[in-house]
């Protein structure tokens, strides 16, 4: 599958301009789906995180 969007800020993802958004998701987890650019549903502990989207399913990081 394809991403499309930038997982942190929602836009149409790629290119320069989406640098800081990069270095930023190293330390924090998506917001956005980037297939479908859904907000998702995202719960922080301190083993890691959980981001889901309605239609693409859940995501997990450490």
């Amino acid at each position: 599958m394809e991403t499309t969007y930038c997982d942190r800020c929602g836009e149409p993802g790629g290119g320069a301009a989406h640098d800081g958004c990069r270095a930023a998701r190293e330390l924090e987890p998506p917001r956005f789906c980037a297939h479908c650019r859904r907000r998702m549903k995202v719960q922080v502990v301190p083993a890691g995180w959980t981001a889901t989207c309605v239609e693409h399913g859940t995501l997990t990081g450490h």
